[in-house]
């Protein structure tokens, strides 16, 4: 399966997300478990094996009916029937992402490229996902590379870690592509150079990529909006973004 085909652009993602929570508070009432039937109607996506997915002409309508069924059934079932999930637990998913980056990191770490050397790399991959340069963003990556979308299981994402120059390159075309409400920015993401994304003038995403050789070995990508909430929220109270640990 070309996992590459999973991805989604990032305008499209939080649209998605936000409509989500507006069915569910709508169809709850208002109440304050909305989120949790957005963890919940996610967890049953990824329930779906790959093949059921794909046969899914519509993810936003499937998405949408699907939690309206569990916030029908909140009044009768307040622990609500599957909570935890048919599908992957966020901490599950997390750790289990968490670990495949670290061993990748671990090995590579010995040859990581030198700082300006590295920031202008990053930079290059910025300049071609902004302009949609596949060419440009393709010899900027390794044949190797590897990349990694951390959703943490709340907004539709690919479950599995894409390798290959090729496949990366597409996944983050999709993903960073131009689009009149998103822009990237270099700056300072776990004391390296990396990408934020931001959408309609919030932090979608925070990307950290590791350089080898002068070309991208590892990329990966936070869209997880637990994780970038501090980013956020810095942002709104100070002007200014630190980095998300």
């Amino acid at each position: 399966m070309d996992v590459a085909s999973d991805a989604v652009p990032i305008a499209e993602l939080l649209d998605e997300r936000r409509h989500l929570l507006d069915v569910a508070h709508r169809m709850s009432g208002g109440r304050r478990d909305t989120e949790s039937v957005i963890d919940e109607t996610y967890r049953r996506w990824y329930g779906l094996s790959g093949a059921e997915r794909a046969r899914i002409v519509s993810p936003r309508a499937w998405l949408s009916a699907t939690a309206g069924d569990i916030c029908r059934g909140l009044p009768a079932a307040p622990g609500r029937e599957g909570g935890a999930g048919p599908g992957v637990p966020s901490a599950g998913y997390d750790h289990e992402l968490t670990a495949v980056a670290r061993r990748r990191l671990l090995a590579q770490r010995s040859g990581q490229s030198p700082s300006p050397e590295h920031d202008a790399v990053v930079r290059a991959v910025g300049d071609a996902c902004a302009a949609g340069d596949a060419a440009s963003l393709s010899s900027a990556l390794s044949p190797d590379a590897m990349a990694v979308f951390d959703g943490g299981g709340k907004v539709r994402t690919t479950l599995r870690s894409v390798h290959g120059g090729e496949q990366v390159t597409r996944s983050l075309l999709t993903l960073l592509g131009p689009h009149p409400r998103t822009t990237l920015t270099a700056q300072s993401v776990n004391s390296r150079t990396g990408l934020v994304v931001r959408c309609d003038h919030t932090v979608a995403a925070v990307i950290s990529l590791d350089v080898t050789d002068r070309r991208v070995a590892q990329v990966w990508a936070v869209l997880n909006p637990d994780k970038l909430r501090r980013w956020n929220q810095r942002a709104h109270a100070t002007g200014a973004f630190t980095p998300e640990s």
